[in-house]
């Protein structure tokens, strides 16, 4: 009885290691290995008329709106693109999950088979690269030539304006990975704040606080707390002298009431994070030029486009978040 237990107990322990030692083998992918699956993709199906980065924004957009709308299937893989059964199979096609490339032709479908097993996909990542990058390809190599290939898929301007700014950021620093933030003010300098989502404004008219207010002194540099293209630069009656910068995961980073801007930074400049943009002040709630109708801080806000619409949500967490990391980098 004893020698049974024993066998027992050595069985119930190998299996055990072995149980472990397979989970562990398939253990998920780390974040570093994911970004080079997904370049090696994009450079697997550019060409002379399709850039990596072209494919990358497209990618990265359909990626976005997947995390923040529930209408929308998320893809559970490399690549994120996703085809309509229409444009995959064609508008007329009696079988909408055709995987037939000679058949898909003939309806007019878009699908085509990447990885040349006879099978057009649309949940296979090759067959997905390889149909956009042709796709693409049919409109020309030029920049005003993927706008137009933009707008003929999704018919918006703003997707096609959100695109573009994804694809040049992946260009001017010829990677991916640009997920880094950085607190907006220098941690050198004396600053505080605190939650101040949804207070109320009263100067024109009754509204909500859209963002979180950090005090410090006039002169105070605002850095780029993201990477981001320069998208508006001037005067709001809100928010004084402002500055928005969109980023590549479709967010608006918003930086308001400032005394001046930095004299290098203009629209369609591209930013990294703790690149000086501008210097605090008070200004807004007036004409141009109104300045002093309060304590002098930065009103910063960020928000967010799902593709249809575009909403502010609180960014003190994200702002609690980056100060800590800015630290760490700083010791």
């Amino acid at each position: 009885m004893v020698r049974y237990f024993i066998s027992l107990f050595a069985i119930t322990i190998f299996c055990s290691t072995i149980f472990s030692t397979a989970t562990s083998a398939k253990e998920a992918p780390s974040r570093d290995e994911i970004l080079k699956q997904r370049m090696s993709y994009y450079v697997q199906y550019e060409d002379l008329l399709v850039p990596w980065y072209f494919l990358a924004a497209i990618d990265q957009y359909e990626r976005n709106i997947q995390s923040v709308r529930k209408d929308i299937p998320k893809r559970d893989s490399v690549i994120a693109i996703k085809f309509s059964d229409e444009f995959w199979a064609g508008a007329v096609n009696p079988y909408s999950q055709d995987t037939t490339p000679s058949t898909i032709d003939y309806f007019g479908g878009m699908g085509l088979d990447g990885d040349k097993d006879g099978i057009a996909n649309s949940e296979d990542d090759e067959d997905i690269m390889y149909t956009m990058a042709s796709y693409l390809s049919r409109f020309g190599p030029t920049e005003n030539d993927f706008k137009l290939a933009l707008w003929e898929y999704y018919n918006s301007e703003p997707v096609v304006n959100q695109i573009m700014t994804i694809s040049t950021l992946y260009k001017h620093f010829n990677t991916t990975d640009l997920n880094t933030h950085m607190f907006p003010l220098p941690l050198r300098y004396d600053y505080s704040y605190r939650s101040t989502w949804g207070d109320n404004r009263g100067w024109g008219g009754r509204r909500i606080h859209e963002g979180t207010d950090l005090f410090a002194s006039y002169g105070t540099p605002v850095l780029s707390a993201s990477y981001g293209v320069v998208e508006i630069k001037g005067w709001n009656r809100f928010g004084g002298w402002r500055i928005g910068i969109r980023d590549q995961n479709n967010s608006y980073h918003y930086y308001a009431h400032l005394s001046s801007f930095s004299k290098d930074i203009n629209v369609g400049d591209v930013v990294e994070p703790g690149k000086v943009i501008g210097f605090v002040g008070s200004s807004g709630y007036g004409k141009e030029g109104t300045s002093g109708k309060f304590p002098p801080h930065l009103h910063y806000g960020i928000y967010k486009f799902n593709g249809r619409t575009e909403w502010a949500f609180d960014p003190y967490p994200s702002l609690l978040l980056w100060e800590r990391q800015t630290k760490e980098i700083k010791k």
